[in-house]
């Protein structure tokens, strides 16, 4: 790791902490920040989409195969967070792994709760499946809350009896929300992008509290089992740690195929900075590798 590379990215976080007290316009203007600080390449072509009757990106970089897509759903704590916001991870993320990627622009708390979000990215799902692409040339990919999306909408899809995409991209995944993990006090100190009154305060926007406990909406106590292949990165000064690692665990004994890695002094989803971090790139790389892989 470049030690100039992070603590130069230390700094920039350090002027703009998680709010003690945060309220959802004040995490959409700052992730809607992030749209305008990291650009997306200009060899990346763009097109607003709608699929499944669910507005988003595509994003395609040179050499994309275009029947290889990463369905991807972006983080933000489901109240927060756009396809703009995360529109330089998922140029990179195209690039890496040959793909076109369907950025979705699902709704978002309080004005669309649970099941909003997980209900739209089974709808842009399906509606790649209407474009008759094959459901093994599809991967999903997510990070934070998007990877919660993620998880419940592979729940939903499997219980509903629909074919199932190739794998599944979780980077940080927040699938806890009750927020019962170690790593939110062991690692409060450590995670600069995210504090516990910001999972808090996004779980009863989005969930509400008759759903905390529901396994549709929480993966922890959910059947795992006949659920695709699962590639988790997570930091360990991340307070979404045990979230990874749980998941993982839960998911391996229920035979589901599960790669996890734990980035050592990595922050939570640090693959958004790899414009100004080579640990951010390198991670896309793996996951570059990886959805190829996958998608044979």
């Amino acid at each position: 790791m470049s030690k100039e590379q992070f603590d130069y990215l230390l700094g920039r976080l350090a002027e703009n902490p998680p709010p003690e007290k945060p309220s959802y316009r004040d995490l959409r203007a700052q992730l809607e920040q992030l749209g305008e600080t990291f650009h997306i390449s200009e060899d990346v072509e763009t097109e607003t989409a709608r699929v499944g009757n669910v507005p988003g990106l595509w994003l395609t970089a040179p050499g994309a195969v275009l029947d290889r897509v990463l369905l991807y759903a972006h983080g933000g704590g489901y109240v927060a967070g756009s396809s703009h916001s995360h529109g330089e991870l998922t140029a990179r993320l195209s690039r890496a792994c040959g793909a076109r990627v369907l950025s979705v622009d699902y709704r978002l708390a309080p004005e669309h709760p649970f099941p909003a979000a997980r209900d739209d990215a089974v709808a842009a799902y399906r509606g790649l499946l209407s474009y008759r692409i094959p459901p093994e040339r599809i991967v999903f990919g997510g990070d934070s809350a998007g990877g919660g999306v993620v998880m419940t909408a592979l729940l939903a899809l499997k219980a509903a009896g629909d074919p199932l995409p190739a794998g599944a991209v979780l980077l940080s995944p927040w699938i806890d929300p009750e927020s019962t993990g170690e790593s939110y006090r062991t690692q409060a100190e450590a995670d600069p992008m995210v504090n516990a009154a910001v999972i808090q305060t996004s779980a009863k926007l989005y969930f509400g509290a008759g759903n905390l406990r529901d396994p549709a909406a929480a993966p922890l106590k959910a059947d795992l089992t006949g659920l695709p292949p699962l590639l988790i990165e997570v930091g360990t000064h991340e307070v979404l740690l045990d979230d990874s690692t749980r998941l993982a665990e839960r998911a391996r004994a229920a035979g589901v195929d599960v790669t996890l890695r734990a980035e050592e002094g990595m922050i939570h989803v640090w693959q958004i900075f790899a414009p100004i971090l080579d640990e951010g790139q390198a991670s896309i790389d793996r996951i570059g590798k990886w959805v190829k892989e996958r998608i044979a």
